[in-house]
Order: C-alpha cells, then structure tokens, then sequence
C-alpha cells in the first residue's frame, strides 16, 4: 500500500512539473486549431444590410464588389449564412407612409428573391427552416436568410405578417431608429420621449400573431420597455439580432443585465454585434474625434455629411438610409488616411467584440449568446472589416479558451436552437 502512495505521489508530482514546465501553445498551432474548427461548423450572421443597387443582373454579390458582403467574400471568410435585411427607415405614420415603407420593403424582398433563384441560384439559396440551413451548408452552397428591419411596412394590416412570413421573413423588430405604430424605439431615451410607454395595443397583437406564424420577434431596435413588455407577451424565445451588453458600452442600443437576463429565462439569444460604438463607446468617439477633420473632408468630397453612427440613429425615414450609405463609403475611403491617427487612438477590434461575448456568456450562459456584424449597415472593427475575415472571431475565440462545441453554438447553433422553438410554438398555436 505505502509503495502504491509513493507511487501515486510521484506521479502527480511529475504531472505538475510537466503542466508548469510545458511552453504555451504556440501562434501557429493556435491559428491551425481555429481554422480547422471554422471550417468544421456552420457560421452564421444574423444582420447583413445590402442596397437594391447590388441585386441587379449587372451588379450583384456575384462578384467581389467593395460591399461588406458578397459571395466571394463570403467564400473566402467560410461564413455560410447571411441574413439579409429587409430594412426600412421610419417614416410618418399615415397611410401615404406606410404605403410608400410596404413598397419599399417589397422591392428588397423581390430583390433577394431574384438574386437566390435567378442571379446566382448554383452559389445560395434561401432557407427558411433550420433544418434547411443544414441541407444547403452540406449541399455546398451558401446560405441566405430574410430579416425585417422595422414592422412599419406592415402598416396598421396585421395580415401583412403572415405575407412576410409567406415571403421568407424568419425575424422582425418591432421599431428600428423612431417610434412607430407598434412599439416605442431605443431613440426616444434620448430626450425621454415616449409614444406608447413600451408597446401599442397594435403591437401587443403583432407579437401573438409573430408567435402564431414561427417569426422570431427581434428586441435590437425598440426600447427598453417595450422590449420588456416584448418577453413577458412572447410564448416563444425572442431574439436581439445586432445588439451587444450595455454594462459594456453605455449607449441606447444595447441591452442591460436586466433584459440580459430575462432573454435568458424566456431561452432566447442575443447576438452581438461588430459596431465600434456598440462595444467600446470612449475607444471608438476618441477615434472618430481625432478623425473627424479626415472623416468630413472625405465626406465634402462625396457631397455628403459625416455623422456618427449615434447621429445616423436620430435620424428617420430615406434620411437614415442615405446616411447609412454615406458613412460606409467614407469610413472605407478614410481607412488609409487615418492610419497614423489609428496608432494614438486605436480603432475597436475583434477583442473588443469578445470582450462582449465573455461578459454575456458569463451572465447569461453559452446557450444564449451569438454573433453578428451589420455589415453594410454600420458594421465593421479591426480584424472583422468584411465578411472575409470571419475566421478572425473564431481565432480570438480560441485564444479565449472556448472549445470547439461553445464556438459551434456561439456562430449559429444557439440560433438555429430558438427557430426550432419558435417553430414549435407555432406548431402548437396552430
């Protein structure tokens, strides 16, 4: 026995010798194991906007354009799911505006439509199951998605949903940027102004009727409390497609432990987003100030305005969309002539966004936390500028110590877990 005990002292003793004295996992093997386990699972963006003007038979993500997104970027990045946003700037709430956001938001269904099945049906197609988002990944091909960016082109016609559903829509906020006839938005914090102190009576039917259907009902855009009044309605898991942790940078657009933590009981997920003012407020105004003359003298050259992203959400309607264009376009002309005001006043990056991925997993658990960029819409940090440079997060995701099985559910499982759910429901209800 007592040679047994020495034995089994010897042999701790020797293991943690080893453990102290073996050298860190190099560069190299730290990169090769974050490739081999990005290529391995199915990776998934939850908000990619795009333009009508890049969905055209001469002009499409076909081709390598300078958009965040496109197919060869996507390829080149191993992302395999895009879900593009059927957006729509608020307008005024009449029927002259809700007729002209409904038109609006049919040209960008149409246009999605056309690119998957006429444009470029060998290279994606539209998946409206989880279970299809499966089947197109192992067919090869990669995979598109409709979100629907503000229910205003819903009108006051609660049977629209379901044409939107019928349509592709698998999520829909409620409100983006201005309050509108279902819900308050993040905006009115502001000035503290409200419409409906959370939801209306029109959007408390819309979210019954989004659970009726199987649509994901989206938080990241209304405000606090509609969002919480959201929850409490909803017999299904909600979502935050683009939104990251409040506690992290203060700003409107985020979510506070409070909601954090109610998404989690309501088996929700909350995908975080690549907006330098959405995950280090103080790092990225630092940046844009120091920038600012660069940043406007680009913009005068465009016959446009800088704003900031924090500008662009005051902003309603054909406004916002322009001014959402504009500063894609000057923020990418800008990326050269910034580089020695980027060594003083660093840029956010990719270990910002995980910074937000630790903290909410932290809270929240692994099962409720996502990913996503907003590409073309705002979107874009150090190491994660386009949809090329994907295997970046999951590399900073490997360095952080997550295993193959919390990167699978942080990239898309987690996701395609609530669709099931909400599919479910849906089932029932019906």
């Amino acid at each position: 026995m007592k040679y047994i005990f020495n034995s089994l002292i010897l042999l701790f003793s020797t293991t943690l010798i080893l453990a102290q004295t073996r050298p860190p996992e190099s560069e190299y093997g730290i990169r090769s194991r974050a490739e081999s386990i990005h290529e391995s699972i199915i990776t998934i963006d939850t908000h990619n906007d795009f333009e009508l003007e890049n969905f055209t038979t001469e002009k499409n993500y076909t081709q390598n354009l300078e958009t965040q997104v496109n197919l060869p970027k996507m390829v080149s990045g191993n992302l395999d799911v895009s879900w593009l946003v059927v957006f729509t700037g608020q307008g005024e709430l009449n029927k002259s505006g809700y007729k002209k956001a409904y038109t609006h938001s049919q040209k960008k269904f149409d246009a999605i439509h056309r690119f998957t099945k006429e444009l470029a049906a060998d290279k994606i197609e539209l998946a409206l199951t989880a279970e299809d988002v499966v089947r197109i990944h192992d067919s090869g091909k990669k995979v598109a998605m409709i979100g629907v960016e503000n229910a205003y082109p819903i009108g006051e016609d609660l049977d629209r949903i379901e044409e939107f559903y019928d349509k592709g829509a698998r999520y829909m906020s409620l409100a983006h940027n201005g309050h509108n006839q279902f819900a308050d938005s993040h905006s009115g914090e502001k000035e503290g102004v409200w419409l409906h102190n959370g939801l209306s009576d029109l959007g408390k039917k819309a979210i019954e009727e989004m659970n009726r259907l199987g649509i994901m009902i989206d938080l990241s855009h209304p405000s606090k409390e509609a969002n919480i009044q959201t929850i409490k309605l909803s017999k299904a898991p909600v979502i935050a497609s683009h939104s990251s942790s409040r506690a992290l940078s203060d700003v409107s657009r985020n979510l506070d432990d409070e909601v954090l933590l109610m998404i989690k009981e309501n088996g929700g997920v909350v995908q975080t987003v690549a907006v330098g003012t959405f995950l280090n407020s103080d790092k990225f105004n630092a940046f844009i100030e120091a920038s600012r003359p660069i940043l406007e003298e680009i913009a005068s050259e465009l016959n446009a305005t800088f704003l900031t992203i924090d500008e662009i959400g005051q902003l309603t309607g054909e406004d916002a969309e322009q001014a959402y264009i504009n500063y894609e376009k000057i923020m990418k002309i800008s990326e050269d002539r910034t580089r020695e005001i980027a060594k003083i006043y660093p840029k956010v990056s990719v270990s910002d966004f995980i910074d937000h991925i630790d903290y909410m997993v932290k809270l929240m658990g692994i099962d409720h936390v996502g990913i996503s960029s907003d590409f073309d819409g705002g979107g874009g940090i150090v190491d994660w500028m386009d949809a090329s440079e994907s295997l970046n997060v999951t590399y900073e995701l490997v360095k952080r110590g997550y295993t193959k099985q919390e990167i699978e559910k942080l990239w898309g499982g987690n996701l395609l877990r609530v669709m099931r759910e909400v599919k479910l429901v849906s089932k029932k209800m019906k």
